[in-house]
């Protein structure tokens, strides 16, 4: 007698992350909505960031996320000068910039283009990056700071939105495995003011777009498969 199993549903989910929660926390929250145990995330939103999260359900769908993950990310940020954060973003223990000056939009213009093509970008202490086995920001919780070896990123093209000091938005389209915080970082110290990132949300993965992307809140165990897409 042959007994039919059914399949688990499988495919994508492309959610709009607020800001607070995990990406594994979305892993999380989706597991109790649909019951399947095997879901991953394909490009790490940091707690303070929102916006687009490629959710892959079920094996299959799993097997793609390296795939979906190496493609171009475009992000919305915006940075805050005038001092630095330990955390390269202000949910860390922010220093004031001593001896801070106003920086000229020309300036600023001129130092963004220097972020343009490839280049070698250190990781922030606090990130997930693995060194020995160890993810950095469990050895800067125990106060150890170590040296980072740079890893190699594009960044393809950086907009400035809005500047109105202290504050600069701006669009950044860049490779993957590509950290914002670090450019917030650099500029800061390029232009001798300190800076780090204040806001941050991701508007694309690749083809995919966060105004496709559904509000995990709206998610239900009764209407979760309406947006599953292959």
């Amino acid at each position: 007698m042959e007994t039919n199993i059914k399949a688990d549903p499988s495919g994508f989910l492309l959610l709009d992350k607020p800001s607070g929660p995990t990406s594994h926390d979305m892993v999380y929250r989706l597991r109790r909505i649909t019951k399947i145990k095997k879901i991953g995330h394909a490009g790490t939103l940091d707690p303070l960031a929102s916006g687009l999260l490629i959710m892959a359900i079920s094996r299959a769908a799993t097997k793609q996320i390296n795939t979906l993950a190496k493609q171009t990310k475009v992000y919305e940020a915006i940075f805050q000068f005038g001092g630095t954060s330990d955390t390269d973003d202000r949910l860390g223990k922010i220093k004031k910039a001593a001896n801070c000056h106003l920086v000229s939009i020309e300036d600023l213009q001129s130092a963004l283009k220097t972020f343009l093509g490839e280049q070698k970008q250190i990781p922030p202490m606090f990130s997930a990056k693995k060194i020995q086995g160890k993810k950095l920001y469990q050895l800067a919780r125990q106060g150890q700071i170590i040296e980072r070896q740079p890893s190699i990123i594009t960044i393809e093209k950086i907009d400035l939105l809005d500047y109105k000091w202290p504050q600069a938005k701006l669009t950044i389209t860049c490779s993957a495995g590509t950290y914002i915080r670090s450019i917030a970082r650099d500029l800061g110290q390029q232009l001798g003011c300190g800076a780090y990132l204040a806001e941050l949300r991701r508007t694309a993965i690749g083809d995919y777009l966060v105004n496709k992307a559904v509000n995990p809140e709206e998610l239900t165990a009764e209407n979760w498969t309406d947006y599953l897409i292959n």
